[in-house]
């Protein structure tokens, strides 16, 4: 894909007249990592991800023309003020300025809301971010209301990037690469709808995301990132990580489920090893988290029903099983695995279409 930064500065400088948007954007699930970055927000590795269905952040912007000459911002977090949760958006908006320079002269005021914890590793910065462009492409739009789906999306996949890397990833449904890699179409700027051919029983996989721990995670993500700088093993996690791009075509294409399972569990401990191999050194999850991985194992030992686990830079595990084992899979999360997380607290998820204009 031959686009560079100046492909997504804008042709027109003026001021959008008075409006408001609302966005619901998914957050998702990395299959193959990205951890490590350069740069403007750019991965050091390309990563693929299932883009969820019901772990959404909902943003309601409204902007007008300032009326002053400092410009007045207010940001309510689920209902309630919340200057401190907004500073990372305006921050946001100081980032993008060069791509979106009208945002200078609007008084805005932002209203977001998530169907799941803030903070708990469940990419809460992905969907919020992603929500939070497509409300600044909705400005955009208004400039230039013959701008194409295609290049709306592509946009606002690549300013939500600047503001969190996985987040150019919530702007698709299914199967979406964000990065680099030779033979596709990828692109360390933005995310893309995975290009190759997918078996059907990855086109409705189940994500069932145990809440382990709903506290703020203990090591920001943007932190953990940099600890690969330098890190002895992250030149290693660079190479591993592109060959499993490549590794996984295949797996998609053919269904096959046992090799699916075998890369996916493979990734997310290669995750934590990282963060354990750091310095300084995290050790992200809880004891709760891995007597599921185990309990995850021992089930599927016993029974052969195809379930597995994934984790993000937290503690909370999603557990990943085709449709078709949902009964099954649902009534050993209530009977073995809902001990073991806060107060008894999960979610049930799918592979979901992409954010929605509400």
């Amino acid at each position: 894909m031959n686009l560079t930064e100046a492909s997504f500065l804008p042709n027109n400088h003026e001021l959008p007249a008075a409006g408001e948007a609302t966005w619901q954007s998914p957050s998702n699930i990395a299959l193959v990592k990205y951890w490590g970055k350069h740069g403007n927000q750019l991965p050091k590795n390309p990563s693929i991800s299932f883009t969820l269905s019901a772990a959404t952040t909902k943003t309601r912007v409204k902007w007008a023309p300032k009326q002053s000459d400092a410009a007045k911002h207010r940001f309510f977090f689920e209902g309630e003020e919340n200057p401190k949760f907004g500073e990372k958006s305006f921050a946001f908006f100081n980032k993008i300025a060069d791509f979106a320079p009208w945002l200078a002269g609007l008084d805005l005021e932002i209203h977001t809301e998530n169907t799941f914890p803030h903070s708990s590793g469940i990419a809460s910065s992905a969907s919020g971010m992603s929500a939070l462009a497509l409300c600044v492409m909705s400005m955009e739009k208004s400039l230039n209301p013959e701008m194409s789906e295609a290049d709306f999306k592509r946009k606002a996949s690549f300013l939500a990037r600047i503001g969190s890397g996985s987040a150019a990833r919530s702007l698709y449904g299914g199967l979406v690469q964000w990065g680099a890699l030779e033979g596709t179409q990828g692109s360390d700027l933005l995310g893309t709808p995975y290009e190759f051919p997918v078996a059907d029983v990855f086109t409705s996989y189940r994500d069932t995301i145990l809440l382990v721990d709903k506290g703020q995670k203990q090591v920001s993500s943007t932190v953990g990132h940099g600890l690969l700088n330098g890190h002895p093993f992250g030149e290693i996690r660079f190479e591993e990580a592109r060959k499993n791009m490549n590794a996984i075509q295949p797996i998609l294409a053919q269904g096959d489920v046992e090799a699916f399972m075998k890369l996916v569990e493979s990734e997310a401990l290669m995750l934590h090893a990282l963060m354990m191999t750091s310095d300084p050194y995290f050790i992200l999850m809880k004891p709760n988290t891995l007597a599921i991985l185990e309990k995850i194992w021992a089930f599927r030992a016993e029974t052969g029903i195809p379930v597995c686990f994934t984790l993000d830079a937290g503690a909370n595990v999603h557990v990943l099983y085709p449709e078709a084992n949902e009964q099954s899979v649902n009534q050993f999360v209530e009977t073995e695995l809902i001990g073991h997380c806060q107060n008894k607290q999960y979610l049930r998820d799918q592979v979901g279409g992409g954010p929605e204009r509400k």
